[in-house]
């Protein structure tokens, strides 16, 4: 059976044992590293990859949630928590579970089983290809957990981008570049000065005055793309 790599961030040291001692029985679960605060969290998520967190929401300074809003790609997420208001959040987000503290063993052993369940059927399907990779966003009170190929365009705002997806729209502090950075060139063309989008989204391409393009999208969207990205997309056979 694949081996699920497991992180715990808590601020609470003896919350970090009882995981740890609890996990001993569970062969498939290997914890790969723990932390006790968001910012040695994102360090050691980023270097170690883990397919699982055991993620406390309240801890000083950041939360749980503002961990998550910081990396670029996130892993599967079982909330711990001693506050039922976020036990709420969690299934708001769709993480895949919740645990109250103090955390009961057969509780535990459910949630264990669901986490199992779902990371061995992903890995199954789809290896965790780029585009099914998951991003955590939250837009004022509202948060999401999305998968970046469900974002169908980002545009630029300033200091901020608002992103497109699921019939929704999002605020976030990214730059544009930032983004360009970190999604897959396959799947995402930066069409002008402020907009990127995501090309499995196109539903048609004309080409106006000048030999410029304009895309519209299966969302209904119209956009201009620029002179000298009309050129790079036509050179690389978008269409």
């Amino acid at each position: 059976m694949k081996k699920i790599k497991v992180i715990i961030v808590d601020d609470e040291r003896l919350s970090r044992e009882e995981l740890k001692n609890t996990l001993k029985g569970y062969e498939d679960f290997v914890l790969i590293g723990e932390a006790e605060n968001a910012d040695a969290a994102k360090s050691l998520i980023e270097t170690e990859i883990p397919d699982l967190l055991f993620l406390d929401i309240q801890m000083p300074e950041k939360s749980g949630f503002d961990l998550l809003e910081s990396l670029d790609h996130v892993p599967a997420v079982l909330f711990i928590t001693a506050y039922d208001q976020y036990a709420v959040q969690a299934f708001e987000v769709n993480a895949l579970d919740y645990l109250m503290k103090p955390i009961r063993e057969e509780r535990f052993a459910k949630a264990i089983t669901k986490i199992r369940d779902s990371i061995h059927q992903k890995s199954s399907l789809n290896n965790v290809a780029t585009k099914d990779r998951k991003i955590f966003i939250k837009d004022g009170e509202k948060r999401f957990f999305i998968q970046l190929d469900e974002i169908y365009l980002i545009e630029s705002l300033e200091n901020y981008t608002r992103l497109f997806f699921q019939g929704k729209k999002a605020l976030q502090r990214r730059s544009l570049r930032q983004w360009e950075e970190m999604l897959d060139e396959n799947i995402f063309f930066r069409i002008n000065r402020t907009e990127i989008i995501n090309i499995e989204y196109i539903q048609e391409v004309k080409q106006i005055t000048g030999g410029r393009l304009v895309v519209k999208l299966k969302t209904g969207e119209l956009l201009e793309v620029s002179n000298r990205q009309s050129v790079k997309f036509k050179n690389l056979n978008k269409i």
